[in-house]
C-alpha cells in the first residue's frame, strides 16, 4: 500500500517540534522505508516524532515510534520503528 494522508494526525505540537500518530494496514518495514512519507514533506521536520499502529487488522499489528530522520526537497526518510512494550508471555 502507501502512505494515506488521512491516517497522519497532530497530537501535540511546541517549539518547532510536532508529535504525530499514523496507523496503516502496511506493515512497519514498510513504513520505515525512505520514501513512504514523501507526499507529508511539507508537514514532517527534522526531530519529528510518529506514533504509529502497523499492520492493523493483521494477525502480527505492530506498534512504537518513528522518528524523521531527514526531511529535505520533497524527501523524508525515518528510522525504524522501536517498538512499544515487550512480548507479553502471559
Amino acid at each position: 500500500m502507501a502512505y494515506a494522508s488521512k491516517d497522519l494526525s497532530v497530537l501535540a505540537y511546541a517549539n518547532g517540534f510536532t508529535l504525530w500518530h499514523y496507523t496503516t494496514a502496511d506493515a512497519a518495514t514498510d513504513i520505515d522505508t525512505a520514501g513512504y512519507f514523501n507526499g507529508a514533506a511539507d508537514l514532517l521536520r527534522v526531530g519529528d516524532m510518529l506514533l504509529a499502529n502497523c499492520a492493523v487488522g493483521s494477525a502480527t499489528p505492530a506498534t512504537g515510534v518513528l522518528v524523521v530522520a531527514a526531511s529535505a526537497n520533497g524527501a523524508v526518510d525515518v528510522a525504524n520503528l522501536t517498538p512499544f512494550g515487550s512480548a507479553n508471555s502471559d
